[in-house]
């Protein structure tokens, strides 16, 4: 689920929560509202948890992907870097 996506559901279930007031028999909308209110508060949180969170492994080398360069030669120290 997307952050997108959790947006509208957070959207939708306000609506249905506090401003519908149909009564219908059997079904209770303010609780459907609730419900998807509390989906789409989830879902955003495990999103922005995705995105800064989980994602940044891949571009940390979190997977061995590491590449070490030695520098052949005399072993001085390093040239001054060009500007």
């Amino acid at each position: 689920m997307t952050v997108g996506t959790s947006i509208v559901l957070i959207a939708v279930g306000a609506i249905l929560k506090w401003a519908v007031t149909a009564h219908i028999n059997g079904f209770d909308i303010q609780t459907a509202g609730t419900v998807v209110f509390i989906v789409g508060l989830l879902g955003l949180v495990l999103a922005i948890m995705y995105t800064f969170l989980w994602s940044r492994d891949r571009y940390a080398g979190g997977y061995g992907d590491e590449t070490v360069v030695r520098r052949r030669g005399s072993g001085g120290p390093p040239p001054p870097p060009s500007y």
